[in-house]
């Protein structure tokens, strides 16, 4: 009974700090991705990509969650955007402090965009609002199809979910269309976008981003 009373409070606090960073990023129009995959399914690859095709002045930040290494801020700062590594020291999961903390000294109001690579876990990263405006779910074709049903909470809480490595389908029995329509079954009208870091999808998933942004900005996408 008390652990459970003590995840209770941690998750009301969180929420709390949840509340005030989204009321900034609602009052500097940022469009905030929280983007959560199980561990090696091509997050940083495929911000790598991104950020690779982006224009350098694209007002983008990135924050990347590990649970010891720098390996990833690293890799992703090679292409000239602000990106900060939160190392969670064994936390399985980026929570509203941490986010809180590493914006501390960049202004709201030189960037349009802050991406969020949360750490690799499918379970404890989905129960901790970080201010976004959506979580995306990342499933590659090298795990199972049945994820979504065995992890559904995070399914029905992403509005997007991108299915990467599909440049392996060829060499695998993975089945993309059930792993869609189990994803559906959880969450019915879930966007999803297939990409691999050969470029499948990479145009569509920019452009995706872009209308999220001009939405923000318009006034149209308002965080929850």
């Amino acid at each position: 009974m008390s652990q459970i009373v003590v995840e209770k409070k941690v998750l009301n606090e969180n929420q709390k700090l949840a509340e005030e960073l989204r009321a900034k990023f609602r009052e500097h129009k940022i469009l905030v991705v929280n983007i959560i995959s199980s561990p090696g399914s091509g997050k940083t690859t495929l911000l790598e990509r991104t950020l690779e095709r982006l224009d350098k002045g694209r007002r983008v930040r990135l924050l990347t969650g590990d649970l010891q290494t720098e390996n990833d801020a690293k890799r992703l700062a090679q292409w000239g955007f602000p990106v900060k590594q939160i190392i969670t020291g064994g936390t399985c999961h980026l929570d509203a402090k941490m986010i809180t903390k590493h914006l501390e000294d960049w202004p709201l109001d030189t960037f349009d965009m802050l991406i969020i690579e949360n750490v690799g876990n499918l379970v404890c990263p989905t129960s901790y609002d970080l201010g976004e405006h959506f979580k995306i779910v990342m499933l590659s074709v090298t795990e199972g199809e049945d994820k979504p049903l065995k992890y559904p909470s995070i399914f029905v809480r992403s509005e997007l979910m991108l299915l990467s490595k599909v440049d392996l389908l060829p060499y695998l029995s993975f089945d993309a269309e059930l792993a869609k329509k189990n994803a559906r079954s959880v969450h019915p009208g879930m966007e999803i976008i297939e990409t691999s870091s050969k470029g499948n999808g990479l145009d569509t998933w920019i452009a995706w981003l872009d209308a999220k942004i001009k939405a923000v900005k318009s006034g149209e996408l308002v965080s929850a």
